[in-house]
């Protein structure tokens, strides 16, 4: 990915963007949901950088919300298809799913705050949950919002990071901040996850 963070990379990339006008600032991470090899903070990045601050962030936004949304719907109509399941009955997706299950949606929401967090997997889980559709699109507009702003309040103006190497120091600096706070959260959740799931385990079995 450091290979398309160059100044004349985004510049080009915010050109293209502007005469394919705002519709594929929506597109792009709509498909990045779907396909999440895309890389999504270039994607923010370059619709920030084509269409200002906040019609950019709100692109990315919807784009994003739409795509990880339709990935859930998905998953809810044909997530217990035969075909897939191999990867549902994998051990830590099923611990997932029952955590989600006891814990509800706060768990989620920290998990969709952090753009190193797999949204993809987050998002197939709560589509094999019980959570009603409803909710999870209210988490998923909070969470995404939070993530989506961090990057576009990170990535504006990205030309004068190159510019400017005391800010281009600062921003790597609270990329690499936040990288390891959504590994620590990851982290913590799995500690939590399996904490709950022998607890609950273990009351079954004393019962």
């Amino acid at each position: 990915m450091n290979e398309w963070f160059t100044e004349e990379n985004i510049q080009s990339l915010a050109t293209h963007y502007r005469t394919l006008g705002p519709l594929i600032g929506i597109l792009l991470p709509f498909l990045e949901a779907l396909l999440p090899f895309l890389p999504l903070v270039v994607i923010i990045v370059a619709n920030v950088s084509s269409y200002g601050l906040w019609i950019g962030f709100i692109l990315s936004w919807v784009g994003t919300v739409l795509g990880s949304y339709v990935v859930f719907l998905i998953v809810r109509k044909f997530g217990r298809h035969p075909k897939l399941k191999r990867f549902i009955e994998r051990e830590n997706v099923q611990k997932l799913i029952k955590w989600v299950d006891m814990r509800g949606l706060s768990p989620l929401f920290i998990l969709l705050c952090f753009p190193f967090t797999p949204s993809v997997l987050v998002n197939i889980v709560a589509g094999l949950s019980h959570i009603k559709k409803k909710y999870y699109l209210f988490v998923l507009l909070a969470g995404k919002f939070v993530m989506i702003l961090s990057i576009s309040v990170l990535g504006y103006d990205i030309g004068s990071y190159f510019r400017n190497p005391v800010k281009l120091i600062f921003v790597a600096i609270a990329v690499i901040i936040l990288w390891v706070l959504s590994k620590t959260v990851e982290k913590r959740i799995n500690k939590r996850v399996e904490k709950d799931l022998k607890e609950v385990t273990h009351q079954n079995k004393s019962k």
